[in-house]
């Protein structure tokens, strides 16, 4: 609307709106209390349960790609100017860190299971 009507379309709406004046600049929306959102009455939806992903998949894929980045860096480290060779370190720090996760995944998923094993087992019912 703004790009077809031009300025005057907009200066129109937001007057009517929001009680815009060329000279006075922009009014206040409301003039009495602060809206209070706890009035809403609007039902909404439960959230959805989280989504469970295979984490060590996930982290190989990724570190799968990286891998693939470097290599064709290097097979066409002749051709890349030398701006861009700092290409070639971000792959190598990517496809490291990819590999810690790969190690790192599965241990934390150990230890949350073994505190969450822990703490059901000091809860007495």
């Amino acid at each position: 609307m703004l790009t077809i009507c031009g300025p005057a379309a907009f200066r129109q709406t937001v007057s009517k709106a929001y009680g815009w004046h060329p000279e006075r600049g922009v009014a206040p929306v409301h003039h009495g209390k602060p809206v209070s959102l706890g009035q809403v009455s609007r039902k909404l939806r439960p959230a959805p349960p989280p989504l469970e992903a295979n984490d060590q998949l996930v982290t190989a894929v990724i570190t799968a790609a990286w891998a693939i980045g470097l290599v064709s860096l290097l097979v066409l480290r002749d051709h890349l100017s030398p701006a861009d060779r700092w290409w070639v370190w971000t792959c190598a720090v990517g496809l490291c860190l990819g590999l810690f996760g790969l190690w790192y995944v599965p241990r934390l998923k150990r230890a949350r299971a073994r505190q969450a094993q822990q703490r059901g087992q000091a809860r007495p019912d």
